[in-house]
Parts: C-alpha cells; sequence; structure tokens
C-alpha cells in the first residue's frame, strides 16, 4: 500500500464534519485515555478520519452517504484492505457522535487495553 495521499488529507483535516470536528474535541491531545489518535491520517491510499498507532485502530465516522449500495461495498473493499495490513476498522455513524458522544466513547473504550486486574 503505498501512495502519497499527505495533500489530500491536508485538505481535509481543514473541512471536518461537525461530527467529525465533537469527536476530534474528545480524541485529541491524548484526552481519550492517553492515547494518541491523529485526524485524517493517510495510510496507503486511504486517508483514515483517524487513527491510533499504538492500538492499530482507525475510527471511521459514517455519515448519510456511506449507506448507499455503492459507498458501502466501497466501504467494505478498503476496511478489508486495511484489516490485511493488520488495522483494526472502527465504524461510528455521525448521527450516534452527534447525539450521544458519550456512549460513542465507551464503545470505542472497550477496544482499549485495561491492565490485569490483581
Amino acid at each position: 500500500m503505498h501512495r502519497d495521499n499527505v495533500p489530500a488529507a491536508r485538505q481535509l483535516r481543514r473541512r471536518l464534519t461537525p461530527s467529525e470536528l465533537l469527536l476530534w474535541a474528545q480524541l485529541r491531545d491524548r484526552r481519550f485515555d492517553g492515547l494518541k489518535f491523529r485526524r485524517q491520517h493517510p495510510i496507503g491510499p486511504f486517508v483514515l478520519d483517524f487513527y491510533c498507532d499504538e492500538l492499530r485502530v482507525a475510527v471511521e465516522v459514517d455519515g448519510g452517504i456511506h449507506a448507499r449500495p455503492a459507498q458501502a461495498r466501497y466501504d467494505a473493499a478498503r476496511q478489508s484492505l486495511l484489516e490485511d495490513e493488520g488495522i483494526r476498522v472502527v465504524r461510528v455513524r455521525a448521527e450516534d457522535v452527534e447525539a450521544d458522544i458519550g456512549a460513542v466513547l465507551e464503545s470505542l473504550r472497550a477496544l482499549t487495553p485495561r491492565p490485569p486486574l490483581p
């Protein structure tokens, strides 16, 4: 997976959707469980909405366009390629981010490794 998507990523960073802005406010600056997330992060031919290298997790915020059959097929193929590279893809609906950011964060927290109990 080689392709320079840095210019595309920079452009996307300048025009986040409202739901992406809301989620970014919670993920940036290690605010979420001390984990480093990047927004609009280029990996191979793709630009991921949010990416945590430590967990190798991509968080994709899906708006209404993702319900269209052609987009759903593209998303599935893209996700398969990312998973083949060892990146777990978590999809969250934009309306869920806007309606209950706390629930979205809790679902993401389930992916965070916890220290073993004594």
